[in-house]
């Protein structure tokens, strides 16, 4: 990514969540708010004038923003990462993000360290979600506190859980990705810890809803 800074455009309804996550965001020395957009004739111009590398958006907050601007957003501007900020807190409307190309998602639960973090990830290309949204791809309970943190996971481990999610085993894997059983085995076990499972069904489970198979 280099040192240039990151274009972001925060596409949001809410006065207060734009004017929360400008002041986060104009702290950081890498990133750099370009525009908000209040509504999707907004986003288009902001889109289409800025050439942003990152949207931040929120297709659940009102009728302003929907799955329409996020499809939108996928075919038209494929070079552009999106990284969702929701209170959506169901399997079905989460699955249709991931569906449409998103590979990014946090709650409005999430911390600033997690935001940026996310931001930086989108940037980057790689896979990231809170362990709520986690919780809703892999459609377990829900956890009684708001522990909200983050599942960052690296190409490297996305290749890894696609290989795993495929049927091919472990030395295959080590094999076809140039790497050591060892090294494998030591992905698979941080894999795991990101995503908070325990076996490797529910990994292939988390790699079929998440559209890796």
């Amino acid at each position: 990514m280099g040192k240039e800074l990151l274009k972001i455009v925060l596409a949001d309804a809410q006065f207060l969540t734009r004017a929360g996550l400008r002041q986060l965001l104009d702290g950081q020395a890498r990133l750099q708010v370009v525009a908000e957009a209040l509504d999707r004739e907004e986003l288009m111009a902001a889109v289409e004038t800025h050439a942003p590398q990152i949207v931040v958006i929120d297709p659940h907050n009102t009728d302003v923003f929907t799955q329409a601007d996020i499809t939108w957003l996928h075919t038209s501007h494929p070079e552009i990462g999106m990284l969702l900020m929701t209170d959506a807190h169901d399997h079905p409307r989460i699955q249709a993000l991931l569906d449409a190309g998103v590979f990014c998602i946090l709650t409005k639960h999430c911390g600033p360290e997690e935001i940026v973090s996310a931001i930086l990830a989108t940037a980057r290309r790689e896979r990231f979600f809170c362990n709520k949204v986690l919780e809703l791809i892999l459609e377990k309970p829900q956890e009684a506190d708001e522990n909200c943190r983050p599942s960052n996971l690296s190409q490297r481990e996305v290749e890894i859980i696609t290989l795993i999610a495929k049927g091919v085993n472990t030395k295959d894997v080590a094999d076809q990705l140039c790497l050591s059983l060892h090294t494998v085995y030591t992905h698979r076990k941080n894999i795991m810890r990101k995503l908070s499972i325990n076996s490797a069904s529910e990994m292939i489970l988390f790699a079929m809803h998440a559209g890796l198979v």
